[in-house]
């Protein structure tokens, strides 16, 4: 490979520095930790997985997998998200006795980027999935423990905005009539192109009331009474199923104390294009893009031939953490910096205070050079030079 390229990653992959290690460390504790209260159990699933399967049971774009070839022909993608991993993983091994599932991970995922952007294609992500429960607490419990870890972190403020994809699709059934007319909609609203979306309602050949119908949904979002607003929109069987689970998701994140946080957005489309009811995006001040999503996802694990309810959250370290405004831990980090002759007594100090869960460098006087740019790196210093008993 050419020099020019010798300092070069390849597009979209990043450096972890130390100071930005130590936050990602200290957020990814307090959120496993959480989570782990709840009663979730952490797995791990292969960073490479089979495209016939996971790959096309991700709802990611095709042109965003990265692919290879393995020695017998097969092509594998770096696992694009970890849903379908774990749909996969829980339809095989773990879900036999048809109880829900409760799982989590911690993990990096990959998609490729044709044009860069700032866009990372790899990235953290922290998340669970409940799998086997169909109710509506199970999507309460999800939604409510995203918020329980988001706090844990040190994230103060934000807002959940809570959809329906079935109210969505109910609708746009309802007044267009067919999939290929709805889902020119559906991209505009996933695009967030409000403008768009107006001015191709507008151009549609309905009654003024059915474009009315569609350009209302756009001003369903707000709090509980855009849910009786919805309500008068739709009277089909699909959409009133989808405004009774909302109100009942209501009222169960308000027994957890977390309605406050939460903002109902009836125009909320998912580029995940498995979710079957609720769906939900976290949003912070100061990013310009969601920090994480989840939903239902009743028909995924049917991909792999045992079908079962199931809902989750993903939150990505990333944003979280432009969120959280932290430009890295202050050190604390001690250095003793020793001669030979008082190498024995440094050994045993820096034992002593690893013991006390202190972080300690021990480093020969002989292998500085600058010694004023070494110090800088820790916190404290403490010099063992010389003969024993006289530091400097």
């Amino acid at each position: 490979m050419s020099k020019l390229f010798m300092f070069e990653k390849p597009l979209g992959m990043r450096d972890t520095l130390p100071l930005l290690y130590e936050v990602k460390k200290r957020i990814r504790h307090a959120m496993t930790n959480e989570i782990e209260k709840w009663g979730y159990q952490f797995i791990e699933t292969p960073t490479l997985e089979y495209y016939e399967t996971v790959g096309a049971a991700s709802a990611i774009l095709d042109q965003q997998l990265f692919k290879l070839l393995d020695q017998q022909g097969h092509t594998l993608v770096l696992r694009p998200d970890m849903t379908a991993p774990i749909a996969r993983l829980a339809a095989s091994r773990l879900y036999e006795d048809g109880n829900p599932l409760r799982l989590a991970y911690n993990a990096n995922v990959f998609r490729a980027q044709q044009r860069e952007g700032g866009r990372p294609a790899e990235f953290e992500q922290i998340g669970v999935e409940c799998i086997g429960d169909g109710t509506i607490a199970a999507d309460a419990e999800v939604i409510s423990l995203m918020i329980a870890a988001l706090e844990q972190a040190g994230l103060k403020r934000f807002t959940v905005a809570i959809g329906h994809i079935g109210y969505v699709n109910a609708l746009f059934l309802d007044v267009l009539g067919n999939e290929e007319r709805a889902n020119v909609l559906r991209r505009f609203l996933y695009e967030k192109n409000y403008v768009g979306y107006r001015e191709h309602v507008k151009s549609l050949p309905l009654s003024s009331i059915d474009k009315q119908r569609l350009l209302k949904l756009l001003e369903l979002r707000g709090d509980e009474t855009t849910i009786i607003e919805a309500r008068e929109q739709i009277d089909t069987e699909a959409g009133a199923k989808a405004i009774v689970e909302l109100e009942q998701l209501c009222e169960h994140l308000r027994l957890y104390g977390v309605i406050d946080c939460i903002k109902i957005d009836l125009n909320l489309i998912s580029h995940m294009n498995y979710y079957t009811g609720i769906l939900f995006e976290v949003y912070a001040e100061n990013v310009g893009f969601p920090l994480g999503n989840g939903g239902r996802y009743d028909e995924l694990l049917a991909k792999f031939e045992r079908k079962a309810p199931a809902t989750g959250f993903g939150i990505r370290v990333d944003r979280l953490i432009e969120a959280l405004g932290e430009p890295g831990e202050e050190k604390n980090i001690h250095c003793i910096i020793f001669s030979q002759e008082r190498f024995s007594e440094a050994v045993q100090l820096a034992n002593e205070r690893r013991r006390k869960g202190e972080r300690v460098v021990l480093q020969h006087i002989s292998g500085i050079n600058d010694i004023d740019a070494c110090t800088k790196q820790y916190s404290d210093i403490t010099y063992l030079i010389g003969s024993a008993g006289k530091d400097e």
